[in-house]
């Protein structure tokens, strides 16, 4: 049984893309919780904060290196271009996984309840590796948005695709889940899918989410379908099983269907009509088509696998390190 640190070293992975706005307001929010853990010995005074900056065209980077130098805990890595929100939570974990005992990744505009960290770290020192911040509500969601988001957790369920229901990328792992995640080589990244199955002691942590502090969203609808398909494509084959079993139940309709015309045709029964050809032909190349674009995004997925392009190239950090930008 792997024995677990008395005050284990924390870094808070944050990933950041334009947040000039929020990130001063919800930087001291870091610190305070950082200090109020490790003067109540459950982490390391040691423990970091680390901002991700996601390639981002404001003034977030300059803010960055601003409290890296006011305070020691601050510290930062800054992509050489924006490769998206899953990119820059897996750089600020792939950078965090040698230096510390436990990581928790967390978005930056204050909407996880930032306190839900000392439960996480509670079920850490009870020997979990795995901690899920997973929310109690969505009583600050509009009708829509609650709406979308209940259908889009059971949709991926449903699609064999494992993850925890309401629960993002609010969650704590232990360095040796880090270290066995580090074998996880895709491309096509849908993180609250993929650590689910590195296996190790899990459990969830509840908390109700607030409202943003400040800037705008990053994550409307557009970019939570496609991260849903991106799920989807890149953890489960369902859907070409499905595919298939359509084609099955079609060729069946299909094969009584050439049984009933013939049989019409043998009785003098037939009759001309453009109706029927017409909806049966618009339905058949309806569903080749797509299947066919079904077929095409994993032949896409598996062709962007194969090139084996770095997920993410770490352009500047706020301290020295004598290694060269990493690239993963």
């Amino acid at each position: 049984m792997t024995a677990f640190k008395a005050e284990p070293v924390l870094w808070i992975v944050i990933p950041c893309y334009n947040e000039e706005a929020v990130l001063p307001e919800t930087a001291p929010m870091f610190l305070k919780e950082v200090t109020h853990l490790a003067e109540a010995k459950k982490i390391s005074p040691d423990s970091r904060i680390l901002f991700v900056n996601d390639g981002s065209r404001d003034k977030t980077w300059p803010i960055i290196e601003a409290l890296s130098k006011k305070d020691e805990h601050f510290i930062g890595i800054a992509q050489s271009r924006n490769r998206g929100h899953q990119n820059a939570v897996l750089a600020g974990l792939m950078e965090a996984k040698d230096r510390c005992d436990i990581a928790i990744s967390i978005d930056c505009d204050g909407q996880d309840d930032i306190t839900a960290m000392e439960p996480m770290v509670d079920a850490y020192h009870d020997g979990c590796d795995i901690v899920y911040g997973v929310r109690s509500d969505r009583d600050s969601d509009t009708w829509f948005k609650r709406t979308t988001a209940q259908g889009y957790y059971r949709f991926l369920n449903k699609m064999g695709v494992e993850v925890v229901y309401n629960h993002a990328d609010y969650r704590l792992t232990s360095n040796r889940v880090l270290n066995h995640f580090a074998d996880f080589h895709e491309v096509n990244l849908f993180l609250r899918g993929m650590f689910p199955l590195v296996g190790f002691k899990s459990t969830s942590v509840y908390y109700s989410r607030h409202e943003r502090l400040a800037g705008e969203s990053h994550y409307p609808l557009k970019k939570m379908l496609g991260l849903a398909f991106d799920g989807i494509s890149s953890l489960s084959v369902k859907p070409i099983t499905m595919i298939a079993q359509l084609g099955f139940i079609i060729s069946l309709l299909g094969f009584a269907g050439v049984i009933w015309a013939i049989v019409m045709a043998l009785t003098g029964h037939t009759i001309a009509g453009w109706a029927s050809i017409v909806c049966i032909v618009c339905f058949l190349g309806g569903i080749q088509l797509l299947s066919l674009g079904i077929i095409g995004e994993y032949v896409g997925k598996t062709y962007m696998e194969t090139k084996h392009r770095p997920r993410y190239i770490i352009s500047d950090r706020t301290w020295e390190d004598s290694e060269d930008d990493q690239k993963q």
